[in-house]
């Protein structure tokens, strides 16, 4: 499948790299990486974040290379004969856009690590269960005899640090950690990579965090914690959609919880984003066509909070 994919790419002229919606670090690092390699082999190719405009671009990724210079639905164009996901769970998790020309696009590959996702590209390099598509890519590299160039590596390294928790979650194995350890070896500043993710963050988004968090829900015994992001909520921090990174972990981490959600109001719909210390978080979304990892999951209900509130304790309370 290696030589599959790489012919695929290298018979390409022009190449669009999708991130998943609401992107995260390995999203973009993987992205980042995609993009630095296909620079390397002399292939056009951009990048396209999915958000409707720069407020919400997500800042804390931007020291990633390529980043900064990625499009957005306002300036993409429907003219790529490859179109690549990475970390897109499912098709669904592609809108407007996107879709569009990920649907139009004679060739399509996916680059993913959810064990829910059932394939939806011409080409899928589907490997669950494994730590992050940073992780995935690393492997397709290797296998491929692709040198990791110090670039690619930047974008790899952030990939696996911020989808394993800095290498503390399960899906973390002995591979990881030699991954990270080669990675290191070709110069980058892991160090550094470190502190961008996790320690540049703006005021605004401590604040908004720590409204969110204290106002934070308890019931079953203080085994299911869950909190709202609501518009008001939003409007009042001026919050961007990488805001809500990181809180459903936060709950998650108090003693004596097995389950933590937060709830974020979108327009028609709730955005839900779970997470679990033993329960799989994907038999709670699979009831709402969402998808992920058996400790992290997400979904969309298409109701007001209220009603997504009781819709999801009914389903934790039939697990705990």
């Amino acid at each position: 499948m290696e030589r599959e994919i790489l012919n695929t790419i290298k018979n390409s002229s022009n190449v669009l790299i999708i991130t998943h919606i609401n992107p995260d670090g390995d999203t973009l690092g993987s992205a980042s990486s995609l993009k630095s390699f296909l620079n390397d082999i002399n292939i056009k190719s951009d990048i396209l974040i999915q958000i409707e405009d720069n407020f919400n671009f997500p800042n804390t990724y931007s020291f990633l290379p390529h980043i900064n210079s990625a499009k957005n639905f306002s300036n993409v164009e429907n003219n790529y004969d490859l179109v690549i996901a990475v970390d897109i769970a499912s098709i669904d998790r592609m809108i407007g856009k996107a879709r569009e020309i990920f649907d139009n696009c004679k060739n399509t590959i996916a680059f993913d690590h959810h064990k829910t996702n059932k394939g939806y590209a011409k080409i899928n390099y589907i490997r669950g269960g494994i730590s992050s598509v940073g992780e995935v890519l690393f492997d397709f590299f290797k296998a491929s005899e692709i040198n990791i160039t110090p670039e690619m590596a930047t974008g790899l390294y952030a990939a696996i640090l911020t989808d394993t928790g800095c290498f503390k979650y399960e899906s973390t194995t002995p591979h990881t950690f030699n991954i990270a350890s080669e990675l290191s070896s070709t110069g980058i500043n892991t160090s550094e990579i470190a502190d961008l993710c996790y320690t540049n963050k703006p005021k605004n988004l401590i604040l908004f965090q720590n409204n969110i968090i204290s106002n934070a829900q308890f019931c079953f015994n203080n085994k299911v914690a869950y909190a709202q992001v609501t518009k008001e909520l939003i409007e009042k921090f001026s919050a961007k959609d990488e805001y809500t990174e990181g809180i459903a972990e936060t709950l998650r981490s108090i003693a004596g919880v097995e389950a933590a959600f937060v709830l974020k109001e979108k327009d028609n719909s709730i955005k839900v984003s779970i997470r679990t210390k033993e329960i799989d978080a994907t038999i709670i979304t699979d009831k709402f066509n969402g998808g992920g990892h058996k400790r992290a999951a997400g979904c969309t209900i298409k109701d007001k909070m209220p009603a997504a509130i009781e819709l999801l304790l009914n389903e934790i309370k039939k697990l705990i």
